[in-house]
């Protein structure tokens, strides 16, 4: 079997985060050409080139497994119209030092989840134009914006809503094959 394996983002580090939340229910539904796995920023320290030759262990992890993922699901809430200020340093701290981003060439996506109706429109939007500078090849089609969120994953952390269930499942099928069309690195494979 082929699959991809995708590092999970989330622009939200507060302990039951809706967008954390949902990407937990995302990943039981993945199929199975796609794992996701989420790795961790709220660790990082703020970014600054001062600290650029001495990386504090957080960075060096952090690197180390973007890097090592296939491709990037950005999974963001919005912050005053734009994205949370951990997730851009997040950005930041992979894009640096210069010549050594971990981003670069790296199929992205990204999902914007909100608890109102505009679903993160902002925030989808100022992440995607990072990314076209990050040289990251980017999902445009469909696109994920996941409004009224905290009433769509029950207690038992399972989507409610059939209609979005298979949206999501549509979603992530589309970011599989765009993986497969845009990956630098050929697919892991399982033993049978």
């Amino acid at each position: 079997m082929v699959f991809y394996d995708v590092a999970v983002i989330v622009g939200s580090i507060r302990k039951e985060s809706t967008t954390r939340r949902l990407v937990n229910a995302l990943a039981a539904i993945a199929p199975s050409s796609i794992t996701l796995r989420i790795v961790e920023i709220k660790s990082l320290p703020f970014y600054s080139q001062d600290l650029e030759s001495k990386p504090t262990q957080a960075e060096i992890d952090f690197r180390n497994a973007v890097a090592s993922a296939d491709a990037v699901l950005f999974a963001t809430p919005e912050y005053n119209r734009s994205i949370p200020g951990v997730l851009k340093n997040a950005v930041d701290i992979g894009s640096r030092p210069y010549g050594h981003s971990i981003w670069n060439g790296k199929p992205a996506a990204v999902m914007s989840v909100s608890p109102g109706a505009l679903a993160a429109f902002g925030a989808n939007h100022h992440l995607r134009q990072s990314l076209v500078f990050l040289n990251m090849p980017t999902l445009a089609q469909p696109e994920a914006y996941i409004g009224n969120a905290a009433a769509l994953v029950d207690e038992t952390g399972k989507i409610t809503n059939k209609e979005t269930r298979e949206f999501l499942l549509a979603f992530l099928t589309q970011f599989a094959t765009w993986i497969s069309n845009n990956t630098q690195k050929g697919p892991k494979t399982l033993a049978a």
